[in-house]
C-alpha cells in the first residue's frame, strides 16, 4: 500500500494544527490583555445600553451586521459567557422578534463552525483511536441523530460549546446538525432574548432560569424520546391490533428450533429461572450436530489420515494405499454424532430446567404457539415471547433434469451414502464455497474422482484472490478438477449414464458422473411455522432489527433463519441477545454486536478469517496496511511438513490496531482465536508481540507476524542515534 499520501496528509494536518493553535493563543492574549471579559457581564451591558442603542439607531444595518458577525465569532470560538450576554443584549436593543431571529441564525452558524472545526481537526483521530467503541454511537447518530441533537439543545444543563465540539466527532451530517440545532436552541434563545427586553429587572444571569423554567426545559428536552417511545407503542399497537392478547401466560418464552441458536436461547432463559419451552421437530442439536459441522469434520479427519498414508514418504515412511470400507468410515461418522449428541439431548436440557417438546411448532398469534407432537396430539402454549431458530436448508438450484438424475446435499449425504461400500467413482460437486471445497477435497482423498463446478471466476469468492488461488492449487494437487466460470445449464440421463451440461466461454460442455452433490448455499427455513399467516416480515431471511426483534416486538429470530452469518457460533452469539432482550427488554435492551465474527473453511490447508480482508477493505474504501508472515519460515510447520500458508494482518496505517486477519495453514482455525480476542478487547499487534508463545508451536506464527509489523515500523532515525551511542561506548 502506498503510504506517501497518508504521511503527506499527516504533515499537512500538523501544520494546520500549529496555525490554529497559534491563532488561539493570540485570541487568548488579546482577550486577557484588553480585559474583554469585563464587557461580558450584566453590569457592563446596563452601563453601555444607551450608547449601543444610539449606534443602532444611527446605522441599523451596519450595527446589526457587526453584531451578527461578533455573535458568530464568539460562538465559533466558544468564548466563555459571550453567547449568554450577547443574547440578552439582542433583546435589550432589538426587541423579541428581531433579537430572536438574529440570535437564532448567528448562534447556529457559530455553533456549526465550531462543529466543523472539531470534525476537521479531531474526528479522524478519535474515530481511528476509538472506532470500534464508537460504532454504536455512530449508528445511533445516523439513525436518531436528530433526536439526540434536539434533546441536547433543549437542555440548558449541557454546555452548548461542549455539544458543538462533541457532535463534530460523530457521524451526524452537517445539514442535520444545523437544522436541529437551530430548532433545539430556539426555545432557550427566546427565553434569554425576552429577558433582555426587561434588562433593568435582572441582577444576575441565574435570575433568568428559575427552577420551574429549568424543569420545563428538561421536560421539553426529553419530549423527543417520549414521543419516540409513543410512536413505537403506536406501531406495536397497530401490529397487535387484530390479535387478542391472553390475560395471562403459561410461559415466559417459547423457542422454535433445537439447533445452536435455539439451544442457547433456551439455556439462558432457564438459567435466569424463567419458564421456557423448546420445540424441536427433527433432531436435537440441529444441522451442526447432525448434518453439518460434526459429521463433515469427522469425515475430513478420515480423509486426512488416508491422504497421509498415501504420502507417507513425506514423513520418512512408506507410501501406503489405504484399504477401507466406506461403509465403516460412514459408521464412524455416525458413531461420533452419537457420542456428541448427549450434549444437546432432551435429557440434558430437561435437567437444566428447559421443557422440551418434540413436534412441529406453528405460531398462531403473537403469544400462542400450537405444537403438534410426534404422537399426533396438539398442545397449545401461551407465552410472553417467542424465539424463531428454525435454521436453514441446502439450496437446490431448479435446473432442468436435476430431480431425474438424483442428488445429495450436505444434509442428506450422511444417510444416502451410509450404505455404500465405496465412494462414488465420479462425483460432481456443484458449488465453490466453503462447503463445496471441504467436501470436494474430502471425497477426492477418499478415492472419488471429483469434478467441482463453480459459476464464479474463482472458488471461495469471499476471500482474497491469493487465498482462492492457494485453495485451488491445494484441491488440484489432491486431484480435484476445479472448473471455475462454468455455469450449470441442465442435467440429462441416458440409461445409467448421468450428464451435466455446463456453459464455459460460450460453449456447452458435457460431463458424465455417477453422483451429484449440491453445495451452492443454504436458504432459511421460513415456511410452515405460521410466519406468513401472522405477517412476520421476511425476505431471504426473517427481517429483524438491531435487537433481533421482528416486526412483532415480542417475537425474535436467531441463527441461519435470521442471518446475516450462517455460522453455529454466530447463532449462539445472537441467542444471548435475543434471550436477554426477550426476557428483560422492558428494563434494558441490547443491540447485537457483529464487530468480531470469525470463520474457518476446513480444507487442507485451513483458511481462517476475522474482520476485514483486503478485498472488503477496498470495497469499503478503508485505508489499511498489510503485514504478512510466511508459515514456511516457522520451525514447527517445517517439523510437521506443513510449511504452507501465511498469516496476513490488516492494520490501521501507521498503527498496530488490527482491522482483520486471514490465516492459511495447518490449524488456522485454532491460531485465529488469539486475534479474535485481541480485536474483541482492542489489543494491538504490540500486545501480541509482547506475549510469550511456547516453542515450537504453530501459534508462534502470530507472534512472528506481529514482529514483522514491528520491524516495518522501527524508529529508523532513533536507531541511527542508538548506533552512534554504541560506537561511542566502544571508544
Amino acid at each position: 500500500m502506498n503510504m506517501g499520501d497518508p504521511i503527506q496528509k499527516t504533515g499537512s494536518k500538523w501544520v494546520q494544527w500549529i496555525i490554529i493553535f497559534a491563532l488561539v493563543l493570540v485570541a487568548i492574549f488579546l482577550y486577557r490583555h484588553y480585559q474583554l471579559g469585563q464587557y461580558l457581564n450584566l453590569d457592563a451591558l446596563k452601563r453601555s445600553r444607551d450608547a449601543l442603542n444610539a449606534h443602532y439607531q444611527a446605522s441599523p444595518v451596519v450595527f446589526l451586521s457587526l453584531f451578527f458577525m461578533v455573535y458568530v465569532l464568539s460562538t465559533a470560538l466558544s468564548v466563555p459567557g459571550a453567547a449568554t450576554i450577547l443574547t440578552i443584549a439582542s433583546g435589550a436593543m432589538f426587541g423579541v422578534l428581531v433579537g430572536t431571529v438574529l440570535v437564532s441564525f448567528a448562534s447556529t452558524i457559530g455553533a456549526t463552525l465550531a462543529f466543523l472545526t472539531a470534525r476537521y481537526l479531531l474526528r479522524d483521530f478519535v474515530q481511528a483511536k476509538f472506532g470500534d467503541r464508537l460504532t454504536a454511537i455512530n449508528d445511533g447518530m445516523r439513525r436518531d441523530g436528530a433526536l439526540y441533537m434536539l434533546t441536547l439543545r433543549l437542555l440548558p444543563i449541557f454546555p452548548f460549546f461542549a455539544v458543538n465540539l462533541l457532535a463534530g466527532l460523530t457521524s451526524i451530517s452537517t445539514a442535520r446538525y444545523f437544522v436541529f440545532s437551530q430548532i433545539g436552541m430556539l426555545a432557550g434563545t427566546l427565553v434569554y432574548v425576552n429577558a433582555g427586553t426587561q434588562l433593568a429587572g435582572i441582577s444576575k444571569v441565574s435570575d433568568i432560569l428559575s427552577p420551574g423554567l429549568l424543569f420545563g426545559f428538561v421536560l421539553l428536552g426529553i419530549f423527543p424520546f417520549i414521543a419516540k417511545g409513543i410512536v413505537s407503542l403506536l406501531k406495536a399497537r397497530k401490529v397487535y391490533a387484530k390479535w387478542q392478547k391472553p390475560a395471562k401466560f403459561d410461559r415466559n418464552m417459547v423457542v422454535i428450533g433445537g439447533g445452536s441458536g435455539g439451544l442457547v436461547s433456551a439455556l439462558i432463559a432457564a438459567a435466569v429461572k424463567s419458564k421456557v419451552t423448546l420445540v424441536e421437530g427433527h433432531k436435537m442439536g440441529g444441522d451442526c450436530l447432525n448434518f453439518g459441522c460434526v459429521p463433515s469434520k469427522a469425515l475430513i479427519k478420515s480423509a486426512t489420515v488416508a491422504h497421509q498414508m498415501k504420502h507417507g514418504a513425506k514423513y520418512g515412511l512408506s507410501n501406503t494405499e489405504p484399504t477401507f470400507s466406506f461403509k465403516a468410515t460412514m459408521a464412524r461418522v455416525h458413531h461420533i454424532i452419537a457420542e456428541i449428541a448427549p450434549h444437546d439431548s432432551v435429557e440434558r436440557f430437561t435437567g437444566l430446567g428447559v421443557e422440551v417438546l418434540q413436534g412441529h411448532a406453528k405460531i398462531v398469534d403473537p403469544w400462542t404457539v400450537d405444537v403438534t407432537l410426534h404422537d399426533g396430539t396438539l398442545q397449545r402454549l401461551t407465552t410472553k415471547s417467542i424465539v424463531i431458530a428454525t435454521g436453514a436448508r441446502p439450496f437446490v438450484p431448479p435446473l432442468p433434469g436435476i430431480e431425474d438424475i438424483g442428488y445429495v446435499t450436505s444434509d442428506t449425504l450422511w444417510d444416502e451414502f451410509a450404505t455404500l461400500d465405496e465412494v462414488p467413482k465420479r462425483l460432481v460437486v456443484l458449488g465453490g464455497g466453503p462447503i463445496g471445497c471441504e467436501l470436494a477435497q474430502c471425497f477426492q482423498r477418499l478415492g472419488s474422482q471429483v469434478i467441482q463446478i463453480e459459476m464464479a471466476p474463482r472458488i471461495m469468492i469471499r476471500e482474497d484472490e491469493e487465498v482462492s488461488e492457494l485453495a485451488r492449487k491445494s484441491l488440484e494437487a489432491d486431484g480435484v478438477e476445479v472448473l471455475t466460470a462454468h455455469k450449470a445449464l441442465r442435467f440429462e440421463r441416458q440409461g445409467d449414464v448421468k450428464t451435466i451440461i455446463v456453459e464455459h466461454r460460450g460453449k456447452d460442455i458435457r460431463i458424465a458422473f455417477d453422483a451429484l452433490l449440491c453445495a451452492v448455499g443454504r436458504s432459511a427455513r421460513l415456511t410452515g411455522f405460521g410466519l406468513e399467516e401472522l405477517g412476520v416480515a421476511t425476505g431471504r431471511v426473517v427481517t429483524t432489527n438491531e435487537y433481533l426483534e421482528t416486526n412483532y416486538p415480542n417475537i425474535f429470530a436467531v441463527g441461519d433463519v435470521a442471518g446475516p452469518y450462517q455460522f453455529t457460533h454466530t447463532a449462539a452469539h445472537q441467542a444471548w441477545y435475543a434471550a436477554v432482550n426477550a426476557l428483560f427488554g422492558v428494563v434494558k435492551k441490547f443491540k447485537v454486536d457483529y464487530r468480531v465474527i470469525p470463520w474457518t473453511t476446513f480444507i487442507d490447508p485451513e483458511v481462517a478469517r476475522v474482520g476485514l480482508n483486503e478485498q472488503e477493505a477496498k470495497e469499503k474504501n478503508i485505508a489499511y496496511e498489510v503485514t504478512k508472515f510466511d508459515i514456511a519460515e516457522l520451525d514447527r510447520a517445517i517439523a510437521d511438513s506443513a510449511a504452507v500458508g501465511f498469516v496476513k494482518v490488516l492494520t490501521v496505517p501507521g498503527k498496530d490496531k488490527i482491522l482483520g486477519v486471514t490465516i492459511v495453514g495447518a490449524h488456522a482455525g485454532d491460531l485465529l482465536a488469539e486475534y479474535v480476542m485481541a480485536m474483541k478487547h482492542g489489543l494491538g499487534l504490540n500486545k501480541v508481540l509482547g506475549t510469550i508463545h511456547t516453542y515450537p508451536t504453530m501459534a508462534e506464527a502470530n507472534k512472528y507476524a506481529a514482529g514483522e509489523w514491528k520491524k516495518a515500523h522501527a524508529p529508523k532515525g532513533l536507531l541511527v542515534w542508538v548506533g552512534r551511542f554504541h560506537d561511542w561506548r566502544r571508544g
